[in-house]
This record gives structure tokens, sequence and C-alpha cells, in this order.
């Protein structure tokens, strides 16, 4: 597959994980599990940048490494979601998310929009 097909299959899980936060924008849905899918629309997102300069993303989930290996600057409150990979999973919390979901939700969809745009330039 080409840089940009693996990026749009990356992309996808990322699009059905930002469907996910959407309908967790209830209060009632537990913010350590909003948190942990958030952190995953960036850890999917670095790794959509990483194929897309055709090389294979390494097997971590820690947002600093990814970002370092894409060459991309994560936004302050979206590296933050960092702590929702293992601690807020495993450990008793409290874990306030770093924004309100509504911002980081916008922060995320925007990533995903500027990723695409870069998908659709290779394509």
């Amino acid at each position: 597959m080409s840089p940009a097909e693996d990026a749009a299959l990356l992309l996808a899980i990322v699009r059905r994980h930002l469907r996910t936060l959407r309908i967790g924008l209830n209060p009632a849905y537990p913010e350590e599990d909003w948190g942990f899918t958030a952190q995953q629309v960036v850890e999917k997102l670095l790794k959509a940048w990483i194929v897309l300069s055709d090389r294979r993303p390494p097997r971590v989930h820690e947002l600093s490494d990814l970002a370092a290996v894409a060459g991309q600057v994560l936004e302050p409150r979206l590296a933050a979601l960092q702590e929702f990979a293992v601690e807020a999973r495993y450990e008793a919390g409290p874990f306030p998310l770093p924004a309100e979901r509504s911002v980081l939700l916008t922060l995320l969809e925007a990533e995903l929009e500027r990723c695409e745009r870069a998908v659709a330039g290779l394509g």
C-alpha cells in the first residue's frame, strides 16, 4: 500500500474514535474513558503523519515520542492527554481532562482535517 493508503486506514480509525467522543460529550460519560479515546485519536494521527513520510510507526504509545518521529508539534492540551493512555486506566485518579471536552474535540477534529488534507495531497 502507498503511504496515503496506509494513512487513510489510520484516519478511518480516528473518525470512528471521534464519533465515540461526540457521543461522550455527555458529562455522565466517564472522563477517564473519554480521555483514553482522545489519547488514541492523537496517537493514530501521529502515526498517520509517520506513514505519510513513508516510514513505519514505532509500536509505542508515548505521544511525545511519536510527535518527535512524526516531526509534529503537539498542542499542549492534546499532549496532556498522555496520562490517559496508562495512568488513568490503572490508577484511582481523579484524572481531570486538560480542557473541556468540546474544546478538545474541536482541536482533534482540526488535526484530523489537517492530516486529511496532507493525505489528499498525496492521493
